[in-house]
């Protein structure tokens, strides 16, 4: 009776870790499609990566709701040429995963070329089977 229990619980500890790593998995899967959605940007991926409410801080101070973040990229308001992330962090609790890295991008923001650097924390929610974007700050490396 004792092994059964034993193994009962090692089942357990086994699918929930493997339950976490899965979520964590998909986490990661749309911080991607986001960093590649924000290089080559379309309306469509993006409306399916951000929730209706989503707050977006820059480093600059300036916080974008999601329709003016999508029209900025659309416009060339704000034009990624390349986005490399570095020293990415998650944390999950239940549906809400926290997403810390470091972000150097080359930018053409109006034309203007330009190098960022910066920390960057997002914050993500589960809804269904997706994860979405719900809020963002950054900071300048300095």
């Amino acid at each position: 009776m004792a092994m059964k229990k034993m193994m009962v619980i090692v089942a357990l500890l086994f699918f929930g870790f493997n339950s976490v790593a899965q979520m964590n998995t998909k986490l990661f899967k749309a911080v991607e499609r986001l960093r590649v959605t924000m290089i080559d940007p379309s309306k469509q991926q993006l409306e399916k990566l951000l929730v209706d409410s989503l707050s977006y801080g820059h480093s600059s101070g300036r916080i974008d709701s999601k329709q003016t973040f999508i029209e900025s990229l659309l416009s060339g308001n704000s034009d990624f040429v390349s986005i490399d992330i570095r020293n990415q962090t998650v944390q999950v609790y239940y549906k809400t995963g926290i997403i810390r890295h470091n972000l150097s991008a080359v930018t053409n923001d109006n034309g203007n070329p330009s190098i960022v650097k910066l920390h960057v924390l997002t914050v993500w929610i589960k809804k269904g089977k997706r994860w979405l974007l719900a809020s963002r700050q950054a900071v300048k490396i300095v």
